[in-house]
């Protein structure tokens, strides 16, 4: 019997190992909003409160941001608001503490990320729009703000040459009025020749 309890035992401290093995333990430095994706333009996910812990399940190679969990919710946090514990003494995570924390250098895989953290958020529905990249959103939402301007430019325009052509006719019935009542004024009665009610020359 205590050989099968210690065997089993041994089972699971070998299956929690590896799960051990994927999050260091850190903090944050500040309050940090927890984004969707590696950049401040990515949506914020939660904001993590000065000094509450946080599992670190890898940093990226390239940019300064890490994968993290607080309290259920996963994101990325830019390194530098992160601390972990090394040798006695809280360090913030740079590329020389990743392997002796055990930080594993990660890639951000935006389909499969988003598909396993937030399908259930709001800012899930516009993936499409940050699946490029952050710099790719905002590139585009200034052209469309720029498109938005020259349309609005031209549609103001349009109403002006409207307003303008309106204007113009207006001008020109009044004028056509005008002229009709001085051809009517001009305009001298026919009358026979010896008509007494005429003024004949």
């Amino acid at each position: 019997m205590k050989d099968a309890f210690f065997r089993a035992a041994t089972v699971c401290a070998l299956l929690l190992v590896p799960a051990l093995a994927e999050a260091a333990e850190g903090f944050a430095t500040a309050n940090v909003n927890m984004r969707s994706g590696p950049s401040t333009r990515y949506p914020a996910v939660i904001v993590i409160p000065a000094g509450d812990p946080v599992e670190i399940h890898g940093c990226l190679a390239d940019l300064p941001w890490c994968d993290v969990s607080f309290y259920g919710g996963r994101g990325w946090v830019a390194s530098r608001y992160v601390q972990a514990i090394y040798r006695s003494r809280r360090v913030y995570l740079g590329p020389e503490y990743y392997r002796p924390l055990g930080i594993p250098t990660v890639v951000f895989q935006f389909d499969r990320y988003w598909d396993r953290n937030y399908r259930g958020r709001d800012f899930y529905r516009d993936r499409d729009r940050w699946r490029r990249g952050p710099d790719w959103s905002e590139e585009r939402d200034q052209r469309d703000r720029e498109r938005q301007r020259q349309w609005d430019r031209r549609e103001w325009e349009r109403r002006q040459v409207s307003e303008d052509r309106r204007e113009w006719e207006r001008d020109r019935d009044r004028e056509r009025r005008e002229w009709r009542r001085d051809d009517e004024m001009r305009m001298v009665p026919e009358c026979d020749f010896d008509d007494i009610s005429c003024e004949n020359d």
